[in-house]
């Protein structure tokens, strides 16, 4: 499948002795060991060892490694977003939703759990309640005993039922396409808002979830700690009609390579370009072992996944109680 470059950022070309030295070492390891067709094993094994000798000798010279400048750094996060669209050129929202009301009912259900269990527990929910009109209306127990397998099911329902009863009395039952609508909705911040305003309504936020947290700041990108501050900061260093499509590559990349305990550094397309290599296994083999989902030949955490995803070898999830 080709990569959706044009799409997805700028023509900014790295420059700098980082990205030169990471490219080479890069090109060196893959013409000695023959890298495979696979996205992840051409560029995790081979960056990785690359990486992983590279690591070596910079730690000895860390000490005169002249700071990162604001233009290389730019430069830096966007060849990452480029890389990563090549990796992930099916990278897509993983809660399943066919409106904008399923999309901000799915989001708000998500916290404190997976999108799979909110996508194997929203179907049942959207048979018996399809519209704002319906949820507001409902029964709290019988909400109560769908949303049970997402955890916190009381205060979701009364979250859901809440932000539909506002979309019933201020909205026409419709949910609006602006930032300082949504946040007025029970439940729903500015992570929600950002999330349905780019895949419900085409139009560029950044989602900033504790996945994007960790890898931004990973790769140096910010030292905030705080959603709205990392917000601002990556934002300025990329264009406004990446920022969804950049949410979706750093996302995707955090829950199959990128992890928070144990990252498969190995086994990553961009080490070469990552200040953090070396926090996870290196060593490519026993990284492939960790990579999940697609890239690890799992399946994904939609129940009805774009066709781009199965095309490139995606898994759709299988529905609540399914052996």
């Amino acid at each position: 499948m080709p990569a959706k470059k044009a799409a997805v950022s700028g023509n900014t070309a790295v420059s700098g002795e980082e990205a030169d030295s990471g490219k080479a070492a890069v090109e060196k390891v893959a013409a000695g060991r023959g890298a495979g067709k696979d996205a992840v094993s051409k560029g995790a094994a081979s960056k990785g060892a690359a990486s992983r000798s590279a690591g070596k000798g910079a730690s000895k010279g860390a000490a005169v490694r002249k700071p990162e400048s604001h233009t290389a750094l730019v430069r830096r996060a966007r060849r990452v977003n480029r890389e990563l669209a090549e990796v992930y050129p099916y990278a897509h929202p993983e809660l399943d939703f066919e409106n904008p009301f399923q999309l901000v009912v799915a989001t708000v259900l998500s916290a404190q759990t997976t999108d799979l269990r909110v996508n194997q527990t929203t179907p049942a929910l959207f048979a018996k309640y399809p519209t704002p009109e319906d949820l507001a209306a409902a029964d709290p127990q019988e909400v109560e005993e769908i949303l049970r397998p997402t955890g916190f099911f009381r205060a979701k329902t009364k979250s859901v039922m809440g932000l539909s009863k506002a979309l019933v009395e201020e909205f026409g039952g419709e949910v609006p396409g602006r930032l300082e609508d949504l946040v007025k909705l029970p439940g729903v911040g500015r992570k929600t808002a950002f999330v349905v305003l780019g895949n419900a309504f085409g139009r560029p936020g950044i989602t900033v979830d504790t996945h994007f947290q960790r890898l931004v700041r990973r790769w140096k990108w910010t030292e905030a700690t705080e959603p709205d501050k990392i917000e601002a900061a990556v934002g300025a260093l990329f264009p406004k009609s990446d920022w969804t499509m950049l949410s979706h590559h750093v996302i995707f990349h955090g829950r199959r390579i990128c992890h928070a305990r144990k990252p498969a550094c190995g086994a990553c397309p961009i080490a070469p370009l990552c200040p953090a290599y070396g926090e996870g296994e290196t060593d490519p083999e026993k990284a492939k072992e960790l990579l999940k989902y697609e890239k690890g030949g799992f399946p994904g955490q939609r129940l009805n996944p774009p066709q781009s995803y199965l095309d490139a070898g995606g898994r759709p999830a299988p529905p609540l109680g399914a052996g």
